[in-house]
């Protein structure tokens, strides 16, 4: 995996500023909307290292990425599902304890808040690996259901643990750099937003063709 090229791949295009600034206005400054015309865009970065585009950094294509976008967006939602369902007990008992003001129910709360917390930070874990694949698979095939066939995901991540797991930490580092941009007077977020999800589409694009090429073998 050549973990570096999604961090410099970016520059390698002379046209690289106008081609990130644009969805990053689209991304940070239409609500919702332009947060899936970002993540549909990134996710052609994905496709064209998929389909070993020598120059993978595209152009914002509003209607295009939207549709993708919208496709992943549903993907993630239904992925970020049992997330919902381990805070639930927390939040009910929560308000139970608030309302009764019952030292001992505090303290169920709080154990129950140490359980359910430790599965939320397992099952983000868990999600942190299996989404790259799935976003992959959505912009390769361009359906909702490549990026919910479970066990083709499941399979991609098991059998390519050590990628993925360079893609978290790489997903994590691009997120950090995503967040840079908000100390440059906030006007730099612009920029290193989209060049974050950047980042992410060219590493999802690279654990895609390493899980396709162990298939193969």
């Amino acid at each position: 995996m050549k973990f570096g090229d999604a961090f410099t791949f970016v520059f390698q295009d002379p046209d690289w500023f106008k081609k990130i600034i644009i969805p990053g206005l689209v991304g940070l400054l239409i609500p919702v909307i332009g947060q899936m015309v970002l993540l549909g865009w990134a996710l052609k970065v994905t496709l064209n290292v998929i389909r070993n585009n020598p120059n993978p950094l595209p152009a914002m294509d509003f209607g295009g990425d939207l549709g993708r976008g919208f496709k992943a967006w549903v993907v993630g939602l239904v992925y970020g599902i049992p997330m919902f369902i381990f805070y639930l007990p927390i939040l009910i008992l929560s308000i139970i304890a608030g309302e009764g003001g019952d030292q001992t129910m505090a303290i169920v709360v709080a154990i129950a808040g140490a359980c359910f917390g430790f599965l939320m930070l397992l099952y983000g874990i868990v999600m942190g690996l299996m989404l790259p694949a799935a976003y992959a698979r959505v912009a390769a095939e361009d359906t909702i259901g490549a990026g919910l066939a479970f066990g083709e995901v499941f399979g991609m991540v098991k059998k390519n643990l050590v990628t993925y797991l360079l893609i978290l930490v790489g997903t994590v580092a691009a997120s950090f750099i995503g967040s840079l941009g908000s100390i440059a007077c906030v006007v730099g977020i612009f920029v290193t937003m989209p060049y974050s999800f950047a980042i992410m589409g060219h590493l999802y694009g690279q654990g895609y063709l390493e899980a396709k090429a162990l298939k193969s073998l």
